[in-house]
């Protein structure tokens, strides 16, 4: 069992200082796949970063111009580019003439089935194009970029060197799993990026969505062992003669609010393609939602 973390104080807008490098702005637009917002963080005094701006709000703008007044900001750092991640970048960095860095869209967003993620921001351009092992800082302050592609392509994560803490955007969640949709999010990619994290030791993790994860060495191996379970009943399911994901998906999630299938059937497609790619699963062309599946 995952050991989530849901509780968290917090009101729309309120500046929070939630440690004592860093403060939250949490965004008004709660919803499934961002639990009860956006968290905009704030890291570092004086001249600061700003941490996934969020949503195209007014009222967030305004809540985060309010909270760093009288400041400096120095780099707006974008984790991925997601609707309630990437767009209130530009807008910002308008008002407080500080530069966008971030990855570009380097894979094809989601064409297959229903949206089951809060949607892609297309037009997100950073100013500066980072891959992993950037560093950025200020007074009392760096943040390292980490690579960790799976829940998309491009996604980062940053880490906070003096509180040894990682900003994980939607890689790493206390409140849920992450959503893996393929073609954009790669399921061996993302396991291979948990195991990154996991390996650093980090302190706490700082999710876009949701409480931070203060435990995070049971939590992130809990959080692995749930992929790779889900990956194993995958394979059972075709053992007992289970084709198609919509039957596999009806019978693992036999019990679960119907509602959350189509997300279901979008995880299980990613598990499946990272099996056959593994040759550990047959199928007759590239794997899709509707494609039949054996074990070879």
């Amino acid at each position: 069992m995952i050991p989530f973390v849901r509780e968290m104080a917090f009101e729309y807008g309120r500046c929070d200082a939630v440690s004592p490098l860093i403060r939250r702005v949490v965004a008004r637009n709660p919803g499934p796949f961002t639990y009860l917002g956006t968290g905009t963080y704030i890291v570092g005094h004086g001249e600061v970063a700003v941490i996934d701006p969020g949503p195209d709000l007014p009222e967030h703008l305004d809540a985060l111009l309010a909270a760093l007044g009288g400041e400096r900001v120095t780099q707006i750092l974008v984790t991925h580019d997601h609707a309630d991640h990437s767009p209130l970048a530009r807008a910002l960095s308008e008002a407080t003439g500080a530069p966008v860095a971030g990855l570009d869209r380097p894979s094809a967003p989601h064409i297959e089935g229903p949206t089951v993620e809060a949607g892609d921001d297309m037009a997100f351009r950073p100013d500066r194009r980072i891959t992993g092992g950037e560093v950025f800082s200020g007074p009392g302050w760096s943040l390292e970029t980490i690579a960790t592609p799976g829940h998309t392509g491009n996604h980062l994560c940053f880490a906070l060197a003096e509180e040894n803490a990682l900003f994980t955007g939607d890689h790493v969640m206390g409140w849920s799993t992450s959503v893996v949709v393929p073609p954009d999010g790669d399921m061996a990619d993302y396991l291979a990026s948990l195991r990154l994290v996991q390996a650093r030791e980090f302190a706490t993790l700082w999710p876009t969505h949701g409480p931070p994860v203060t435990d995070p060495a049971p939590f992130l191996a809990a959080y692995i062992e749930h992929r790779l379970a889900r990956e194993a009943q995958v394979l059972r399911l075709l053992a007992e003669g289970h084709s198609r994901i919509p039957e596999m998906v009806t019978v693992a999630y036999r019990g679960v609010d119907k509602r959350l299938h189509p997300a279901a059937a979008q995880s299980m497609l990613a598990q499946l393609i990272k099996l056959v790619s593994e040759g550990r699963v047959a199928t007759d062309g590239a794997p899709t939602l509707a494609s039949d599946y054996r074990l070879p």
